[in-house]
């Protein structure tokens, strides 16, 4: 399907996404990126308080009604429906859809008005790594949704190995993108670490159980019991309605046998970085490429991660952090061990590699020119 502009119309781009807190932290630089060039931007979401900060730098906001979470199946017609008159009344040139819901629908409801449009699978997420009707129901709405889509965006090769032997996706439709990129200048040491009285392990995720939550609360105990001082730091948002999530009497469990700190959800992680020792995310979830790695990297952090796809897109095995095995906490404590051992000048020089990678491989302007590819090809 080609498409072709009358004379003086400006080319509609729309981004569809669950909710504005999610474009503005995570693609903030693209939507000002081709306003910046003069298209049409259009943003399409749950309304939230973001949605004011992302009208204000240009974009044009539409909101839908939906449960990201929910199974509901006359709930999905309804977002189906909702999309596709929206689309009908905006005549979009190119559609993004991002998570898996809008991704389904979304592709669905513009192939049905013969709209181009880009599925961006940022990870697989839960319903693939459940192995139940779930998962199946997932493999069999994908595969009917994204058959008439232009292309399929993924964020790294195990989950486009995975699209074509499930015969979800044709393998000349699928492009690897380098994460969702990183605006280094913003992820940006200013200065030395904020002294604390305490050597800080942080974590920053979705409080679920896939994230690896519980892998770090074990490895902690682990490190106590050697006479190890140290404090195991835990923000991020806990999704009530998430199947896999940890709840918050855990936490407080975990909290009153001095394993971890969980201080919540917070929309700005910067200042955490600034003041943490090591990164960890032992996470076994059906990944893309973790932003909070990126982060990290980019805050000049030593980090600890899984052999998990995805995760070590990011991070080279004592390069820029260490790698250990998914769901083993005593391997995830000999790593940190090693973190809590080694000198002050070995771990500035860790986290000097993983600033100079993230430049390299996931700065946002490298993503910013896939996108701007995409567009002037058609």
């Amino acid at each position: 399907m080609r498409h072709t502009l009358k004379p003086n119309q400006t080319f509609k781009i729309f981004f569809v996404c669950l909710n504005y807190w999610d474009l503005y932290n995570f693609r903030l630089d693209v939507l000002k990126h081709f306003i910046n060039l003069g298209y049409e931007v259009h943003t399409v979401a749950l309304k939230d308080e973001f949605a004011e900060k992302i009208s204000g730098i240009g974009c044009k906001v539409h909101f839908i009604k939906f449960n990201n979470r929910g199974l509901n199946p006359f709930a999905d017609i309804k977002l189906l429906i909702s999309l596709k008159k929206i689309y009908k009344q905006t005549k979009p040139d190119l559609i993004f859809h991002y998570t898996i819901k809008l991704n389904i629908y979304g592709s669905i409801a513009s192939s049905q008005l013969k709209i181009l449009s880009v599925a961006v699978i940022t990870g697989l997420g839960y319903a693939f790594s459940s192995h139940n009707w779930l998962s199946v129901l997932a493999i069999k709405l994908y595969r009917y949704a994204l058959k008439n889509v232009q292309h399929v965006w993924i964020l790294n090769e195990a989950d486009k190995n995975i699209l074509v032997q499930k015969k979800i996706v044709a393998p000349e439709k699928i492009n690897l993108l380098h994460s969702e990129g990183i605006n280094v200048e913003r992820f940006k040491r200013t200065a030395e670490k904020i002294k604390t009285d305490d050597f800080i392990f942080l974590m920053a995720t979705r409080i679920l159980w896939s994230k690896g939550v519980g892998v770090f609360a074990e490895a902690s105990k682990i490190l106590q019991h050697k006479g190890y001082k140290f404090k195991c730091l835990v923000i991020g948002l806990i999704e009530q309605n998430h199947p896999d999530t940890i709840r918050l009497k855990k936490l407080t469990e975990w909290q009153n046998q001095n394993l971890i700190s969980y201080a919540g959800f917070f929309e700005d992680v910067v200042p955490f970085l600034a003041s943490a020792d090591c990164f960890v995310l032992p996470s076994y979830y059906n990944e893309g490429v973790p932003r909070s790695l990126l982060e990290a990297c980019a805050m000049q952090l030593p980090v600890i991660t899984t052999n998990n796809h995805g995760c070590k897109e990011v991070v080279v095995d004592n390069f820029n952090g260490f790698i250990c095995e998914k769901k083993n906490a005593e391997d995830l404590a000999l790593k940190m061990e090693i973190i809590l051992l080694s000198s002050t000048e070995r771990l500035k020089e860790i986290g000097k590699n993983g600033k100079k990678l993230v430049e390299e491989k996931f700065n946002v302007k490298q993503i910013l020119k896939q996108y701007e590819d995409l567009i002037k090809s058609i």
